[in-house]
């Protein structure tokens, strides 16, 4: 099997610097967006200074605003928010090519994974999932990374894994799709309180309890919905904890650092050139984990704040004043 015209469904940060990377080999790539600004940068300057400042991108790279100009790709890269990934996919004819999904979060109202939302839209169509611990400048600077390449067909697995490697992009592929999917949606929650603890100026303590007791959070959510153990203590797990809870350039890390500097969530999500994911999967993985019977309190923590139920003060408080247990 042999793949050659990547697709990516997406203009922004990650998309571009993704495929950036895909065209790292000198195959096309086809690149989705929705703001003209975008097309326009990419076709005419090779760069996304709205999304991805200071980065000269290939000339391999052509972007499109038809969805449907996708078609004909060999597989195709969705690296929209998780929000909007089924009204994307639904709105695009996009035939039978495989798609590796990007988005990390849990899609609201329904709380189903990306991969079961594609399934539904494009029954028909082989999934695979991509994440790992990866921050899009440095990708598309061509700095090394490694990520996990989740396929449930190996045959295929290892030809998008092969499509995509480069001497900067590192592929490791699994069979677990939901325990790729989860690992990259949990993260993102939990980054958001290792911000809080950031801004609070709680110390280097509290983060790494916060990252260990949070690991075991997504291991519990993980294995009640079917997720293998070794993957969430992979790249597209623990991996990606640990970057993006330590970085400002984390999206969600610099949400909590915000909030606990003490200013309010609505402010620091008013900004629309980023998404940070947690803030949507927070409520929806609360709701996950209370109809799978997982006690998540980090997780409830979170919510509690992003919703302003609760001060940072107090909720750091309730947390340490939890009953003393068993570390499990």
């Amino acid at each position: 099997m042999t793949i050659k015209t990547i697709g990516v469904i997406g203009g922004g940060a990650w998309g571009t610097a993704l495929a950036q990377s895909a065209a790292a080999e000198g195959d096309p790539v086809i690149l989705w967006a929705r703001e003209g600004e975008v097309v326009r940068a990419i076709n005419d300057q090779c760069a996304n200074p709205l999304f991805l400042p200071n980065i000269q991108l290939s000339r391999k790279i052509r972007a499109t605003s038809q969805l449907d100009d996708l078609a004909d790709c060999d597989a195709i890269l969705v690296v929209a928010p998780a929000q909007h990934v089924r009204n994307i996919l639904g709105s695009a004819s996009i035939g039978f090519a495989p798609l590796i999904l990007c988005a990390k979060g849990i899609e609201a109202g329904s709380k189903k994974l990306m991969s079961e939302v594609a399934a539904e839209v494009y029954p028909g169509s082989p999934i695979a999932v991509l994440s790992g611990p990866t921050f899009a400048h440095e990708v598309a600077a061509g700095l090394p990374a490694a990520v996990t390449l989740a396929c449930e067909d190996q045959v295929l697995g290892q030809a998008l894994a092969r499509r995509l490697a480069n001497s900067a992009f590192r592929p490791y592929l699994s069979k677990d799709v939901v325990g790729a999917e989860i690992g990259g949606a949990v993260k993102n929650v939990l980054a958001i309180a290792c911000g809080v603890v950031e801004g609070k100026r709680l110390g280097q303590n509290a983060r790494a309890a916060l990252i260990s007791r949070g690991f075991a959070e997504m291991t519990r959510f993980g294995l009640a919905r079917g997720a293998e153990a070794e993957t969430l203590a992979g790249l597209s797990g623990l991996g990606d904890l640990v970057l993006t809870c330590s970085s400002t350039n984390s999206r969600n890390f610099s949400l909590g650092k915000g909030l606990g500097e003490g200013r309010s969530a609505e402010e620091l999500l008013a900004d629309r050139t980023t998404v940070a994911e947690g803030a949507h999967t927070a409520p929806v993985l609360r709701e996950a984990a209370h109809d799978a019977g997982v006690e998540m309190p980090i997780t409830e923590a979170v919510c509690a704040m992003l919703e302003g139920a609760t001060s940072v003060d107090a909720t750091v408080e309730a947390l340490m004043a939890r009953p003393l247990k068993s570390e499990r």
